[in-house]
């Protein structure tokens, strides 16, 4: 059942991502990854929350692992960063590590913040 429950969040979870991250790219002309920064801020902030609210085992594996997941993406961040070193943008390189570090972090504080305050 816990494979069924990633495997069925996952289904959701990476076109949302793909998507998501087109549609954010394509409305900044820039180099920096615009895209993948949103969608995993925005994960880092639902996987805060549900963290927060110690959603069973099964919640957890439907929207934390399977759709958070697929939504976040580590490998995608860290390709991203070594084109742009690669290409000669090293301050966006590093722009892109140190904010989607601290946004990543902020994020999931913020989500686990409002989820302490909704269920008080």
């Amino acid at each position: 059942m816990s494979l069924l429950m990633v495997a069925l969040g996952a289904a959701a979870g990476a076109p949302l991502r793909y998507l998501t991250d087109r549609a954010v790219q394509a409305r900044h002309d820039t180099l920096f990854p615009w895209g993948t920064f949103t969608v995993n801020v925005i994960g880092s902030a639902l996987l805060g929350f549900l963290t927060a609210l110690s959603m069973n085992g099964t919640v957890m594996e439907l929207v934390g692992t399977g759709f958070c997941g697929a939504l976040t993406t580590y490998s995608t961040f860290s390709y991203e960063t070594l084109r742009l070193a690669e290409d000669g943008a090293r301050l966006f390189a590093l722009a892109n590590v140190a904010a989607s570090i601290v946004a990543g972090l902020a994020a999931a504080f913020c989500g686990m913040s409002l989820a302490q305050v909704l269920v008080t």
